[in-house]
């Protein structure tokens, strides 16, 4: 981590949170009784703000991402009492805050970004869970030491340039008759093809693959998982992204295609999401 990210983790720890109380609801909110323009000054220090929305008090930290639609797309699937759970690409921890309505066991989260990590801290300092961040991605998952009766890998599967090897992965830290939560966009097609940007997809460089369903069940197939759910598929819309003050840069209304928003910018289909659970 670097000096600039050493020095805003030391200041994080220095903001006042005595009595201060976390509330979920579609939003993650803290109560924080001393609230300080340090605290406002901090969240603006952290910027972009993807994964959300944050209430601090009044501060709303309005970010990029609903993310409570996703949520609670899932949310009719989780049972998660008791169980040791991990989240893999957990950006700032929203999912694994939203997590602690269930009362897992554990929740480890694992994302490489030292700045979601920041933001995780950050909230986490006020919310103060036993949640445990981390700075790793997936391929750390197999020699980690520890095996989870639930993963959750959302928004991840279509930035790995070998998916296939991404899903055994996240089977290796499966304990027996452990579940996968998957979201990932795909193609609408009946047939068993993937689609591999020349150079980006809307407007995102790192995006390999991205499959019809039929070829992300094969994907599934040969990493030898047992079953394969299709949850639901959801097209990505400017309720759900959008671009706010939280991220000074473009979003969803920038990426797709100004005359045709059933296309991305470069012209290929638009966005969609299809959540599955494996087992």
């Amino acid at each position: 981590m670097n000096n600039t990210y050493n020095e805003l983790l030391a200041r994080i720890s220095k903001l006042d949170n005595s009595n201060s109380k976390l509330i979920l609801d579609d939003s993650v909110r803290l109560e924080i009784p001393n609230f300080t323009k340090d605290i406002k000054d901090m969240a603006l220090a952290l910027k972009p703000w993807r994964k959300g929305p944050f209430h601090l008090n009044e501060l709303f930290i309005d970010s990029e991402w609903r993310s409570f639609v996703k949520f609670n797309i899932l949310k009719p699937h989780l049972n998660l009492k008791d169980k040791v759970v991990a989240d893999v690409g957990c950006n700032n921890g929203y999912y694994m805050f939203k997590m602690l309505e269930f009362k897992p066991k554990s929740i480890v989260g694992f994302d490489p970004s030292e700045l979601a990590f920041l933001q995780f801290s950050f909230i986490n300092h006020f919310a103060k869970s036993d949640i445990k961040f981390e700075i790793a991605g997936v391929e750390s998952l197999p020699s980690y030491g520890i095996k989870f009766d639930t993963i959750f890998c959302l928004g991840v599967l279509y930035h790995r340039s070998d998916p296939i090897k991404c899903l055994k992965e996240l089977k290796s830290a499966m304990k027996q008759g452990g579940e996968v939560f998957i979201d990932t966009m795909y193609i609408e097609r009946d047939d068993e093809m993937v689609l591999s940007p020349n150079g980006s997809y809307s407007k995102i460089p790192n995006i390999s693959f991205i499959p019809s369903i039929k070829a992300l069940q094969n994907w599934v197939k040969r990493a030898k998982f047992k079953s394969f759910e299709i949850l639901a598929t959801k097209d990505t819309d400017s309720f759900e992204q959008r671009k706010t003050k939280w991220i000074d840069s473009q979003s969803l209304e920038d990426f797709l295609d100004p005359n045709d928003s059933s296309k991305t910018i470069e012209g290929y289909p638009a966005p969609k999401r299809v959540y599955i659970r494996l087992t």
